[in-house]
């Protein structure tokens, strides 16, 4: 009976050696994994940051106050333009088509503040002094909640916008009468 036990406890020692083989091989290959992508992010940085002044916003460049809101691209694509400032999002309705591609631009006026629509992929932090861009593509009409959702201070409870999703025929005639749009106008 010993030996049978000595030949079991064998294949036992045996099964466990592979097994903590492949753990940490699995262990290793997964810390090389995040080396690589540390070393490869230090080294090859994001393909663009844009930066803005966040002092001049709403005086100067893209982010002037008529200049926000949806705009149709000549592609077909729409851009919408944004800024964040405590405590509101300008505009604060954003109308977009449905089933065409979107680009977000917005940046903040005065200290951090989190786009999220919800029910949608779309999250970003905006940070003075820096452009974020989303893209996004919305399937079904409708209206999307768009709070803040980095604490910006006192006050950070009421800052809430929308977006409207509406059909294309719809958004390409309001499209054809202004050059941006909100669906608060």
């Amino acid at each position: 009976m010993s030996v049978e036990k000595s030949a079991s406890g064998d294949v036992a020692l045996k099964i466990e050696r592979r097994w903590a083989a492949v753990s940490i091989l699995i262990i290793a290959f997964l810390t090389g994994m995040a080396a690589y992508a540390g070393i490869h992010q230090a080294v090859m940085p994001q393909t663009t940051v844009e930066i803005i002044n966040p002092t001049t916003l709403h005086m100067t460049g893209e982010f002037i106050e008529s200049n926000l809101g949806s705009a149709l691209e000549p592609d077909g694509s729409v851009t919408v333009r944004a800024v964040a400032q405590q405590y509101s999002f300008t505009p604060a309705c954003i109308v977009v088509p449905k089933d065409t591609p979107i680009t977000l631009r917005a940046t903040s006026a005065d200290v951090v503040h989190g786009l999220l629509i919800q029910q949608t992929n779309v999250n970003t932090m905006l940070v003075p002094g820096y452009v974020s861009v989303q893209t996004a593509k919305f399937e079904e009409t409708g209206e999307h909640l768009m709070p803040c959702q980095e604490f910006c201070s006192v006050g950070h409870e009421g800052m809430w916008a929308k977006v409207q999703v509406i059909d294309k025929p719809q958004f390409l005639a309001m499209a054809s009468n202004k050059r941006r749009l909100s669906c608060a106008e």
